[in-house]
């Protein structure tokens, strides 16, 4: 059984949340007092959590696991969930496991998630630049970060992802200056249209900074060269030049590296979409913006047979929306934020 829909996606990659908490405050994430937290029994436990990944992996053709939040890192039992997911096995082999984090305390963590089977991490990281961290994250620890993003580094967790979501009156002006520290430390940059998912009322498509406009500062400073066919991947990439390099010359050259842009909203990619999401209490969503959503968890603390789990959740991604929808006139922001949802 394989996780497809009507118009003829196959869902491989599942992007799990642990937990909607967050030790950071985003501006465009979450309100400045935070949120009403999933009450834990809401939650599902570890072994709740690795039956439905299981499910996902050896039945239903996962290949690639994502976990994210809120904020992973403040799930206790992170290394053995990792251990144990790292041990299963489906069709196309064992799982490739990665991380969406924003790395305080991944400077503690991050050897030992290695030796439990994690292979890379995404770092949400917005701006280098302590003052400006401060106001967007509303706390004061971009040492900490960067302490992380180092500690990935030497434990080998690579590629290193740095994902950036970027905003006309924030960071936008910033962006040559994140692409510099990336290309320093050889890390992969990747911006983030900023899309509807945080407190309401605070997105307008007017104010956003697109995709056009992040290429714009980029080529103040480097050449840029596309890179072909994403596939399903999310981002678009380009190889980086220096400035005055020819499209010629470029050819014949070696890149100082890549940079992506994930364009959500003016360049969607839904068509292409393959993934499939599971909510720290167990709720199966076919799409970041679905407005209806599967408990898996009631099903399963009702008796559910593992197969019948796997028909629920097919039977969800098999209603999976031909996309998003964020630039229809009619478009209804879903009323989970993003931290309650995961990436």
């Amino acid at each position: 059984m394989l996780l497809k829909d009507r118009y003829g996606r196959v869902a491989k990659d599942l992007r799990v949340s642990l937990t909607d908490r967050c030790n950071l405050r985003c501006t465009y994430c979450m309100p400045a007092e935070g949120m009403d937290w999933l009450p834990s029994p809401e939650v599902l436990t570890d072994d709740e959590l690795l039956r439905l990944i299981r499910i996902a992996v050896e039945d239903l053709g996962v290949n690639k696991i994502r976990f994210t939040g809120g904020e992973p890192l403040l799930r206790r039992s992170l290394e053995d969930i990792i251990s144990r997911t790292a041990a299963l096995e489906g069709p196309d082999g064992q799982p490739e496991i990665s991380l969406t984090t924003n790395a305080l305390g991944l400077d503690k963590r991050a050897q030992a998630l290695k030796d439990a089977g994690l292979q890379r991490v995404n770092v949400s990281l917005d701006t280098v630049d302590r003052e400006s961290y401060a106001r967007l994250t509303r706390r004061d620890r971009l040492p900490q970060v960067l302490e992380g993003l180092k500690a990935a580094k030497a434990a080998g967790l690579s590629p290193i992802k740095v994902n950036t979501v970027a905003m006309l009156d924030e960071n936008l002006d910033q962006s040559a200056d994140l692409l510099d520290f990336c290309l320093e430390h050889g890390y992969q940059l990747r911006f983030i249209e900023h899309m509807p998912l945080g407190p309401k009322h605070t997105w307008r498509l007017d104010q956003m900074a697109k995709a056009s406009d992040i290429l714009e500062i980029l080529e103040t400073k480097y050449f840029l060269t596309p890179v072909g066919q994403r596939g399903s991947a999310p981002a678009e990439l380009w190889d980086v030049h220096p400035l005055g390099t020819t499209e010629q010359s470029a050819q014949n050259l070696e890149p100082l590296g890549q940079v992506g842009i994930i364009a959500s909203v003016t360049r969607p990619f839904c068509g292409d979409c393959d993934r499939t999401r599971l909510t720290a209490d167990g709720a199966i969503r076919s799409c970041l913006f679905s407005l209806s959503e599967t408990s898996l968890r009631d099903a399963m603390r009702q008796g559910a047979s593992d197969r019948e789990l796997a028909e629920l959740w097919s039977l969800t991604m098999w209603q999976k929306p031909a996309g998003h929808g964020i630039n229809d006139p009619d478009f209804i922001q879903p009323e989970r934020l993003m931290s309650e949802i995961g990436g």
